[in-house]
């Protein structure tokens, strides 16, 4: 109880930080688009987008990985 007691209050303390940083990546997406034409977002926040999802993946990689076989056996018997 207390470690989620903790969580929301360094949530909450930061929470101002977190919808900042959005605006920071929308303003810089933005002039890129102005300067460059319409190459999108540079590769720095394209790098600190992608890495929770690698996290994630290697955290849960043997539940993803049996979900996906799960899903090729019940695609096997539904077309027979």
């Amino acid at each position: 109880m207390r470690k989620y007691f903790y969580l929301t209050l360094i949530f909450v303390f930061f929470l101002q930080d977190l919808f900042s940083q959005c605006a920071m990546c929308k303003a810089v997406a933005a002039d890129e688009v102005e300067e460059e034409g319409a190459t999108g977002i540079n590769a720095g926040i394209l790098y600190i987008m992608v890495i929770p999802y690698i996290i994630l993946f290697f955290i849960f990689r043997k539940k993803i990985i049996g979900f996906l076989k799960e899903l090729r056996k019940a695609k096997g018997h539904s077309n027979t």
